[in-house]
């Protein structure tokens, strides 16, 4: 690939015109048409047209077309170029992004990634664990504490808030994390290690920004951003900011709107994959099509892809819990981040016990061991899979 230029493959409906619509896209997203008063300029602006490198038809009778973009079209940032490749054209034509490929250095790059969350958890030998506060609205900054000192000593790796959460009077962002930081403290003087805890911002872009830096200040050791809602720009502006030296956990909110359509928007791969990790995210949520969303398996498996590819931490979520451990991990090997909200806050003996089923069904898992009902013992994880199931059937 020309390092100069940015590929992008579009998907028209069967029935389409895709020669017509792929120049639409190549002209009409880059330098458009000009006349006889620009003639002078003639050479400069018809090395800002984009290209049709090719047209070809797909299975279903659809057809796809890949066009070049010059990389001198846009600044360097993922808001320039969404404008640049789907912007205006968007609002009228039908067709789905369903391939981008960028210059290796596009955007931004994440700090950390999955390794550099290892190197701070200090775990490399195993699947991570992480959890959410539960329930995601209504608590005190005490209650998060309360939550969090139950879960910390049972292994527990990473936590974070709900999404849903923003900076409410009820429990300020600042509070929370105030009220938890003893906890974590606790935690890594009993067990040695750290607990990440992924705050979640919210407010206007400048708000935002502020509050990050006050939380990475106060000793906050991560972050969560709903990215989609607030913007890859936003994203951009945390991970290349050195007071913001902590990794920052990108949530999917909204990316239905943006992706599920079967022939507009943009692929899943797209938008929670490529266009995540040159953003500078570090780890990435997106559903399991194990759990409870009803979320396509190739779906999932082009985001991890897309995230193994550039480092990013690959965060399956939405209805996980111990019993899928095992179909999970044959799927992504030990280098994935379990995320579980129930599935360890709703578990019935605690969320402690939730953390604990966790880790039980991993050595299982390790020693190649049943998870039929019958055939465990007494404990956290067949209380888990008594409630939720193993996952056939």
């Amino acid at each position: 690939m020309n390092p100069q230029r940015i590929e992008v493959d579009y998907r028209f409906p069967v029935g389409s015109d895709a020669e017509k619509q792929a120049q639409i896209l190549a002209v009409g997203q880059t330098a458009g048409s000009w006349d006889a008063r620009f003639r002078y300029r003639d050479d400069v602006l018809r090395a800002h047209l984009g290209e049709v490198l090719q047209i070809q038809e797909n299975e279903d009778g659809s057809q796809q077309a890949t066009i070049a973009f010059p990389l001198a079209n846009v600044d360097g940032g993922i808001g320039s170029l969404l404008t640049m490749i789907f912007g205006k054209y968007s609002l009228g034509g039908t067709a789905k992004v369903v391939g981008l490929r960028l210059p290796e250095d596009y955007g931004v790059r994440g700090r950390y990634g999955m390794a550099g969350i290892r190197a701070r958890l200090g775990v490399s030998d195993r699947p991570l664990f992480m959890a959410i506060f539960k329930p995601a609205l209504g608590l005190s900054a005490e209650d998060h504490a309360g939550i969090l000192a139950e879960v910390a000593l049972a292994g527990l790796d990473i936590i974070k808030d709900d999404e849903i959460l923003p900076n409410l009077a009820g429990a300020p962002t600042r509070e929370r994390w105030r009220a938890c930081a003893p906890i974590l403290e606790a935690r890594r003087d009993r067990l040695g290690r750290d607990l990440l805890y992924a705050v979640n911002l919210s407010g206007n872009a400048q708000e935002l920004q502020t509050l990050a830096r006050q939380l990475v200040a106060e000793g906050a050791n991560a972050l969560l951003l709903n990215v989609l809602a607030y913007g890859y720009p936003v994203l951009e502006a945390l991970a290349s900011d050195p007071e913001i030296a902590v990794p920052i956990f990108a949530h999917p909110a909204l990316a239905g709107a943006f992706s599920a359509a079967p022939e507009h928007g943009l692929s899943y791969a797209l938008t929670l994959g490529t266009l995540m990790t040159h953003a500078g995210a570090d780890a990435v949520l997106y559903p399991a099509h194990y759990g409870s969303l009803s979320f396509p398996a190739a779906e999932e498996s082009a985001i991890r892809d897309a995230l193994r590819a550039r480092g990013v931490a690959a965060v399956p979520s939405a209805g996980v819990q111990p019993g899928i451990l095992p179909q999970i991990l044959a799927d992504y090997g030990s280098e994935v981040i379990l995320n579980a909200g129930t599935g360890i806050m709703d578990h019935p003996q605690g969320p402690a016990a939730g953390v604990l089923a966790f880790f039980e069904a991993w050595e299982r898992y390790r020693a190649q061991e049943s998870f039929s009902l019958e055939e465990l013992p007494e404990g956290p994880l067949h209380a888990a899979i008594d409630k939720w199931g193993n996952g056939h059937g």
